[in-house]
C-alpha cells in the first residue's frame, strides 16, 4: 500500500494588515501569503497549526505577543540560517541586511534574496531587516505594510500584557 502525502491546508484570515492566507501541513505552518489566495494543490481546510497561527497573529497585531511560538517549516541550508537569525531580532528593533549577513557569515545580497522569498512573513519577521537607517529596503509584501509593521512594533515595544487574575 502506497503512503499518501499529507495535504497542504489553507485558510484565509482577515487581519489588521489585510487578508492573509495561512498554509499548514500536519507538522506546522509552512506559508503566509498576503491577500486572499487559493493556492494550487491546497485544500481549504483548517488544522490546529492554523488555529495557533491565527491566535498568535491576533496577539501580535494587538501588541500582546512579541515573539511567535509556532511550529513552522521552511527550507534548510543558507535560507534557514537567515530565517533563524531574523527570528532572533527583538520585537520593535531592526537590523540591516549587512548586520544579519555578518552574524551568519554570509553576504548582504544573499540575506536580501532569502528574505524577499520568505515563505512565512511576519512570523519570520523579515520586516525588521532594513537597508539602512534612511532606507527600509524591499519587502516580500507591500513596502507600505513593512512601514506599518515597523511603526506598530515601535509603538507597542514597551507595552506589556498581563493576563487577568481570577479569584477562586
Amino acid at each position: 500500500m502506497e503512503k499518501q502525502a499529507q495535504p497542504l491546508n489553507y485558510w484565509i484570515y482577515d487581519t489588521p494588515a489585510g487578508d492573509v492566507t495561512v498554509l499548514a501541513d500536519s507538522k506546522g505552518v509552512v506559508g503566509l501569503l498576503f491577500g486572499a489566495v487559493d493556492p494550487e494543490g491546497a485544500v481549504n481546510l483548517e488544522n490546529i497549526h492554523q488555529y495557533d497561527a491565527i491566535i498568535e497573529l491576533n496577539q501580535y497585531f494587538y501588541g500582546q505577543r512579541k515573539k511567535f511560538d509556532l511550529s513552522i517549516g521552511y527550507p534548510s541550508g543558507d535560507a534557514a540560517k537567515v530565517y533563524d537569525a531574523v527570528r532572533e531580532i527583538p520585537y520593535g528593533e531592526t537590523k540591516t541586511y549587512e548586520e544579519v549577513a555578518k552574524s551568519i557569515r554570509s553576504k548582504p545580497e544573499k540575506v536580501k534574496e532569502a528574505l524577499l522569498h520568505n515563505p512565512i512573513p511576519i512570523i519570520i519577521p523579515c520586516h525588521r531587516v532594513i537597508e539602512s537607517a534612511e532606507d527600509i529596503g524591499p519587502y516580500c509584501g507591500d513596502p507600505e505594510l513593512k512601514k506599518k509593521l515597523l511603526r506598530m512594533e515601535k509603538t507597542n515595544a514597551d507595552r506589556e500584557f498581563h493576563a487577568p487574575e481570577y479569584d477562586d
